[in-house]
């Protein structure tokens, strides 16, 4: 039996690290009176027959979900008898406002955006992503702002409303010279109703926007703990990452149009992926007539379908169940396609459409299993087995950090790294509690990768329990209505890395995701009942052995930080010499992950020098990047092998709000690190790996399990081979062998392979296994380092090979002319590091082997390899 360890982390160093010092550090005593608490409010439960799903949601048992109880069927009706019509009129005011602060400073401002971009791109302030000029944006939070502009109304709208779909952070609204409203909260609002303000002609409206407060006492040194008291995305208050509180009209402004008779917030919901659904509606006044229905392949080609359904002095919420034909599902990313489809809900009285919504929707169930553990424990645990449309799975993926300081949420930065993660095999991001509830742009685009998204709310380290109710709730009801249409919502947590959940605001939580959803699970918190934090790795200065060791049924965040690209550093060093070791005062130092004040110099040290010397800046960035290789890499591979005690591995992160020093696999300005590399050969659907207990095998009697890793089915019961080479550092092979496999589980041991100390013995020691199928195809291919820790720099110091490149068109075809292997083989391309993506690298090469790989760049591409002549 794996040894699973503890569901949560217990690091002095990493709490001090997560905001709540003293107090994380009793966190063994705050479960035990969280389990008291729910003992004594939750009487008459039978824990040993229960999950922790069933147990934490009591609170909330009498909630009615949209799926719950019957619902009229609507009937089938010739597509060709619906009419198509355009949703219900809109005006936008995103574009060019006026932004000021009242003291002399007035420039354009192309809303949605931050002020910072504004006055960035205005020449008012330099970049704040070079240097230290984070500090000079920093102020900019600190003043009051006015956002002002002009539009054209045509007086036709029966009741417009002015909806505001994200200001950070409170804000006052003047319309024609009359204040009409005031919001505080991030993430939607307010709503005006302004049919009494509104001109027939040329209106002026007008933002002004309160300063950010300041409050001190918290991690890191400097760092603004009055996020705490809002509801806002937290990471750029200065914990980590980034000092610039978010300021401006960072989502669009809308004048919708509201007729007395209308339908407003369609829901469409799987009841089974055999095609029966479920449609939920608003409908705000009493209204008789009809709804009619209709299904449109949004992103394949297929049959279109629609419905009907009378309603007689309808209000409120009402629902329709409805079948679609030959239904094609949403699967997760390497699971099957992203179909998508499109909704067009109408309301139509007396033969005329007075009301037309439309939502993008998909058919896909999530039905989440047991852990198959012990009865006594599944009171401990969550339910983490994910059954996706009938099919058991195990979980890939990462973390997700909000993707930019600057509040620039553009659809190509999104592609960008959404791409590098579907190319990572990734289904699934954690959108964490230090981030926000994401964009509707991030979703569109999740929905169409495949990615499937743990949504958290915008709560860290307890701060539920002072952040205003009121607003949380606010912010929890828009963006559940808002986000639950997508298929790749797959989850709702009620924050990050906080250790007393029970609350009335996480019950509250909890309730609006089944009133309000009900189709997905609703998790108190992250880690909980059985996911797991750990950062031994880093903040506890622990050897990278530890993370080969480590276990959890789920894992929810684990990494070791590294440098980003090497461009990205000269961009963002602005022209600052670099130098080892770096100044506290210095640049380098500034964009680290605490700016310096918690050993961050000290731990980068530490971990890239397990690997390179300090001769280079390129030798420190290699040194940190592979450190984070072999502190990740390893541990999910190990998860996958567990299962299913283990059912999905999410490791921290995918992408940065801010360059620097980062857990991230892509850097900020969208560069590609070598982790990025390793893991999607961990995540392949179909691989072998091999688990190690140490990073260094020198001289030792070494046992290695070797497993076959199988989610696609279509091979099982196919014959393939698992051939399984090992190297020294004098690139002579000290063991060879070749296994038949007939797959038929998703795990399958293949072997243990032993290794004497005369094979190991070596100053590095290079493993490859690739699993062969019909005709000596390559079906994957996995590789290892080992003994790099016996010198400094050995990495690159290995028996050389002779290696050359040929490009033709988009193709780079690299060929290996030695009687030994190529390792490491790297592509980059001069100059294009943030939007290079090469179909693969970091690569290794056989004898005589030609392999190729294609590029978005090929003009530029470079080559490199790691036991290439250097003298």
């Amino acid at each position: 039996m794996h040894n699973l360890g503890r569901n949560y982390p217990c690091t002095v160093k990493h709490y001090k690290h997560s905001l709540i010092g003293f107090r994380k550090m009793q966190s063994r005593k705050l479960r035990i009176i969280q389990l008291i608490l729910v003992i004594l409010f939750l009487p008459g439960i039978s824990f040993a027959q229960q999950t922790l799903d069933e147990i934490d949601a009591t609170p909330w048992a009498d909630a009615v979900s949209p799926l719950d109880g019957a619902a009229p069927v609507m009937e089938s009706i010739p597509f060709r008898q619906v009419k198509h019509v355009n949703s219900d009129r809109q005006i936008s005011l995103s574009g060019t406002w006026n932004l000021s602060d009242g003291q002399g400073i007035s420039v354009n401002a192309s809303v949605p955006c931050g002020i910072h971009y504004a006055l960035m791109e205005a020449g008012v302030i330099p970049d704040p992503r070079l240097g230290r000029n984070d500090t000079i944006a920093e102020q900019c939070s600190y003043k009051e702002w006015t956002l002002e502009r002009t539009f054209q109304y045509d007086g036709s709208m029966t009741d417009p409303l002015l909806s505001f779909k994200g200001v950070a952070n409170k804000c006052r609204v003047w319309l024609n010279g009359e204040m009409i409203g005031e919001h505080e909260g991030m993430f939607g609002g307010p709503d005006i109703a302004v049919g009494s303000f509104l001109r027939k002609g040329e209106n002026t409206i007008k933002v002004e926007l309160s300063r950010i407060l300041v409050l001190g006492g918290g991690w890191t040194k400097d760092a603004n703990e009055s996020w705490k008291n809002t509801v806002v995305a937290n990471c750029v208050y200065g914990w980590h990452y980034c000092r610039i509180p978010s300021l401006g009209i960072w989502n669009d402004v809308l004048i919708l149009d509201r007729p007395v008779n209308r339908i407003e917030n369609p829901f469409i919901m799987t009841r089974h992926h055999n095609g029966d659904m479920r449609l939920g509606l608003t409908i705000p006044e009493t209204t008789s007539g009809e709804i009619r229905l209709l299904i449109t392949p949004d992103n394949f080609k297929g049959q279109s379908q629609a419905y009907k359904a009378s309603i007689n002095n309808a209000k409120g919420n009402v629902a329709f169940d409805f079948h679609i034909n030959n239904p094609q599902l949403w699967w997760p990313n390497d699971a099957g396609e992203q179909h998508l489809y499109r909704a067009e809900v109408q309301l139509v009285k007396d033969g005329k459409i007075v009301s037309v919504c439309s939502r993008r929707f998909g058919v896909r169930t999530i039905e989440m299993k047991p852990l198959p553990i012990a009865e006594e424990e599944q009171a401990k645990c969550y339910k983490w087995l994910f059954c996706i449309n009938g099919r058991d799975m195990f979980i890939r993926g990462t973390g997700w950090c909000t993707m930019d300081v600057m509040l620039e949420f553009t659809r190509e930065r999104y592609e960008r790294f959404l791409a590098v993660a579907r190319q990572q095999h990734v289904q699934m991001i954690r959108a964490w509690g230090g981030g926000m509830p994401e964009t509707d742009t991030f979703y569109d685009v999740c929905d169409e990768l495949g990615i499937m998204v743990l949504q958290e709310w915008p709560t860290c380290w307890d701060s539920h329990f002072v952040q205003p109710y009121d607003l949380l709730k606010e912010t929890v009801e828009r963006n559940t209505v808002r986000l639950r249409n997508h298929p790749s919502l797959a989850m709702w947590g009620g924050g990050n890395e906080s250790y007393n959940l029970v609350s009335p605001t996480i019950d509250m939580m909890g309730r609006l995701s089944k009133e309000l959803d009900g189709t997905r699970v609703f998790h108190r918190g992250e880690p909980r009942g059985g996911s797991r934090h750990d950062y031994h790795c880093w903040w506890e200065n622990a050897p990278i052995t530890y993370n080969l060791r480590m276990t959890a049924h789920f894992w929810g965040e684990f990494g070791i930080p590294s440098l980003p690209n090497i461009e990205t550093i000269n961009h963002y060093m602005n022209g600052e010499r670099y130098e080892w070791p770096p100044k506290p005062e210095s640049t380098f130092t500034h964009h680290t992950a605490t700016f310096g004040y918690s050993e961050d110099i000290e731990n980068l040290t530490q971990y890239a020098g397990y690997f390179m010397p300090f001769t280079s800046l390129e030798d420190v960035i290699l040194g940190s990047q592979l450190a984070q290789t072999e502190g990740v890499r390893h541990t999910l591979e190990r998860a996958r092998t567990m299962w299913p005690e283990t059912t999905g591995a999410l490791y921290y992160k995918l992408n940065d709000n801010y360059p620097g020093l980062s857990w991230s696999s892509v850097d900020y300005q969208g560069a590609i690190k070598p982790l990025h590399y390793f893991a999607r050969r961990a995540f392949a659907p179909t691989t072998s790996v091999l688990l190690f207990d140490t990073t260094n095998l020198a001289r030792q009697e070494v046992i290695l399990p070797y497993y076959l890793l199988n989610d696609d089915t279509t091979l099982n019961g196919k014959q393939m081979k698992a051939h399984l080479t090992v190297w020294n550092h004098r690139m002579e092979c000290v063991y060879d062998s070749t296994f038949t496999l007939v797959p038929k589980q998703m795990v399958e041991k293949i072997a243990d392979i032993k290794l004497n100390a005369t094979q190991t013995t070596s100053e590095m020691l290079y493993l490859k296994t690739d699993l062969i199928g019909t005709g000596n195809k390559v079906i994957a291919r996995n590789w290892y380092f080992s003994n790099y820790e016996t010198r400094q720099g050995v990495l690159l110091e290995s028996k050389a090979s002779e290696v050359v490149m040929k490009k033709k068109g988009n193709r780079i075809i690299i060929t290996n002319l030695s009687n030994h292997p190529a390792v490491g083989v790297t592509l980059s391309a001069p100059g294009y590091a943030k939007i290079f993506m090469p179909s693969d690298n970091y690569v290794w090469i056989d004898p005589h082997e030609t392999i190729t790989i294609t590029t978005n760049v090929p003009q530029s591409v470079a080559i490199d390899w790691w036991n290439r002549k250097r003298f």
